[in-house]
């Protein structure tokens, strides 16, 4: 088995260990502001690492460059997203006011 397999397999597993983690962590807690801190590690460690072994696995070509890109987006949106969806929950439970920061 050579290097790039090595580190292909392990990045994956790793990942996919992140991931399921993540969302039996999520499943745990009733209220979804609680669940939102389980989402972030999906979004900016597990799905980076499965698409970085799916990279390794596939060598260098367009359907690399396709997850890679959509790989980056999910980590670059993703804690926004999840920011935003938080702030969202907090108006709606009346934590926070209702208007826009300003």
């Amino acid at each position: 088995m050579s290097a790039a397999v090595l580190a292909s397999r392990v990045l994956l597993g790793v990942g996919v260990a992140i991931i399921c983690g993540s969302a039996l962590g999520a499943l745990a807690f009733r209220h979804s502001q609680n669940r939102l801190h389980y989402i972030t590690p999906m979004t900016t460690i597990g799905a980076p690492m499965v698409g970085l072994a799916l990279a390794i696995e596939n060598s260098w070509g367009e359907t690399t460059a396709q997850i890679l890109l959509t790989v980056f987006l999910l980590a670059v949106t993703g804690p926004v997203l999840e920011s935003a969806t938080g702030r969202l929950i907090a108006q709606r439970e009346g934590w926070i006011p209702r208007r826009s920061p300003r």
